[in-house]
């Protein structure tokens, strides 16, 4: 089975010769590139070498990390911003923990290591390891609320030490640098292997089966469809930025997020799950 989905991935994924098409570098392969910015507000040069020793790997292609930590906001004629990069490392990364779960769990069912191989790779988790090994420092960028919104995301994380499930509100390019790094890896050693065991130790702590939790509106779902209860959304979220779930007509859990609907419908369902013993006490 691995082989053939490892042929099957082979397949879907473009090759290096196609993407480098795609993107451009400029500059010798073999130079220390230095970059014109960083997070830093003094635009401190990237230091590259500091990068490789961060990742454990040593590029032979120096512009490909250049271009993995260089965002659509920061200018430099030089050096393509990070997109490729990442919708290639989005490909490897799901290929490469695919892999790792079917070794793990040679028995389960496909869709449990769907949902598995999914809280592993959504933009919470690969946030939280942009933050737990500072990959945003080396980020270049010219978003000025970038350190504040991840200092909020810092703060906000310490009430789930795992993944909150999408109870947190994360500043999505730091998913970004971390599977654009993936695919600069990808394209440097065309190997997914090569790539998995440089990442693998970044993405620790990986969620497996025996500490997985379901998302709240996946628990919620299961709950009332295995008692064959009705459950129908309240959501007024334009109005007043609440959401609630209502159980046979009988409100069991609101959520209230200003800024972003589907947190709130994620409080509101994970409210409903921590009230539903209660509810059905009460029916």
């Amino acid at each position: 089975m691995e082989s053939q989905l490892k042929n099957a991935v082979a397949e879907s994924l473009p090759q290096p010769h196609e993407l480098e098409n795609l993107i451009s570098f400029e500059g010798n392969e073999d130079n220390n590139t230095e970059a014109k910015g960083s997070t830093d507000p003094a635009d401190e040069p990237l230091d590259i070498e500091l990068l490789e020793k961060n990742l454990n790997y040593k590029f032979k292609n120096k512009n490909l990390l250049l271009q993995a930590f260089t965002d659509v906001t920061y200018v430099d004629e030089e050096c393509d911003s990070y997109e490729l990069l990442e919708l290639l490392g989005d490909s490897v990364l799901d290929t490469a923990i695919s892999l790792e779960f079917i070794k793990r769990y040679p028995k389960e069912s496909p869709g449990a290591l769907t949902k598995l191989r999914a809280v592993n790779v959504d933009t919470e988790k690969l946030a939280r390891v942009a933050v737990k090994h500072e990959l945003y420092r080396y980020f270049r960028h010219k978003k000025p609320l970038f350190l504040e919104q991840i200092m909020e995301f810092v703060e906000a994380k310490k009430e789930h030490p795992l993944h909150s499930h999408g109870l947190l509100k994360v500043p999505k390019s730091l998913a970004n640098i971390v599977e654009s790094t993936i695919g600069a890896l990808f394209m440097d050693c065309e190997c997914i292997k090569t790539v998995w065991k440089v990442i693998k130790p970044f993405m620790e702590p990986i969620i497996l089966l025996e500490n997985f939790k379901n998302h709240p509106m996946t628990e919620l779902n299961e709950m009332c469809q295995k008692r064959n209860l009705k459950l129908t959304a309240k959501d007024t979220w334009k109005d007043n930025g609440k959401y609630c779930f209502l159980i046979e007509d009988k409100l069991v859990g609101c959520g209230l997020y200003l800024e972003k609907k589907e947190t709130a419908r994620n409080l509101a369902a994970q409210n409903a799950v921590e009230n539903f013993s209660r509810f059905i006490r009460d029916l």
